[in-house]
């Protein structure tokens, strides 16, 4: 009952349920340096959650309510995978690269954003949507709308990250391979991942050994995905 209060919308003058996910992450921002992996990654995904919650707001959703609710399960896979790392404990298989080559020299902020959306759109996403269909108590079908346009924002931003985070045309000869990886990964197809295995959890949510066996895989799968992303390039 206390996560159905906590995700109700927003009523009078009440903080909207996204702000306390946006407060976070910009408490962040005085915590690590701005070259920091994870920090870079922090900027993007903090402008994405802005500008949701002002979607949201304005009414461009068609339930105001699914998608708040969506976004704050969604943001909290994220906030837990960083309280484990703060706790010197393992953050699920899909965030480990970034917490762990978070420092390293030789990594682009660019590969550093990718591989935090990576893991978050590969991984988080699909759990997400089921973590929502349980406290809304609707089939994922119910929630596609929703799904749709988080996706549409994060396609958008992602076209801005490649365009701003990108080596400038000095770093040429370093860039031409970088490219060539960070073009094989693509978000729609991520995204379109993601909402397969939300329906897949969903459909076997009744037999929890499979669940977890299909979760475990999805994990280990996006993990691998990242550590090929943040492949040093100097």
């Amino acid at each position: 009952m206390a996560q159905r209060e906590l995700l109700a919308p927003p009523a009078g003058c009440r903080p909207s349920p996204v702000d306390s996910v946006v407060e976070r992450m910009v408490s962040f921002r005085s915590i690590w340096p701005a070259t920091d992996g994870v920090a870079v990654f922090n900027r993007v995904y903090l402008a994405v959650t802005e500008e949701i919650d002002r979607r949201i707001a304005a009414g461009d959703f068609p339930d105001r309510r699914a998608a708040a609710t969506l976004d704050v399960l969604f943001a909290r896979r994220y906030l837990t995978a960083v309280d484990a790392a703060d706790a010197g404990e393992r953050p699920p298989a899909c965030w480990r690269p970034l917490f762990q080559y978070r420092r390293h020299p030789g990594i682009h902020p660019v590969q550093f954003a990718l591989a935090g959306i990576n893991a978050h759109i590969g991984h988080d996403l699909a759990l997400a949507v089921v973590d929502t269909c349980r406290v809304l108590d609707c089939e994922p079908a119910a929630l596609e709308g929703e799904f749709d346009r988080v996706g549409d924002i994060l396609t958008l931003l992602e076209e801005r990250i490649r365009e701003d985070l990108m080596p400038g045309p000095d770093l040429l000869e370093i860039a031409d391979p970088l490219t060539h990886l960070l073009g094989a990964w693509s978000l729609d197809r991520a995204r379109d991942g993601a909402w397969s295995a939300a329906r897949l959890l969903w459909g076997v949510r009744t037999l929890p050994e499979l669940a977890d066996e299909f979760t475990e895989r999805l994990d280990t799968g996006v993990g691998l995905v990242g550590r090929c992303l943040l492949t040093p390039w100097s």
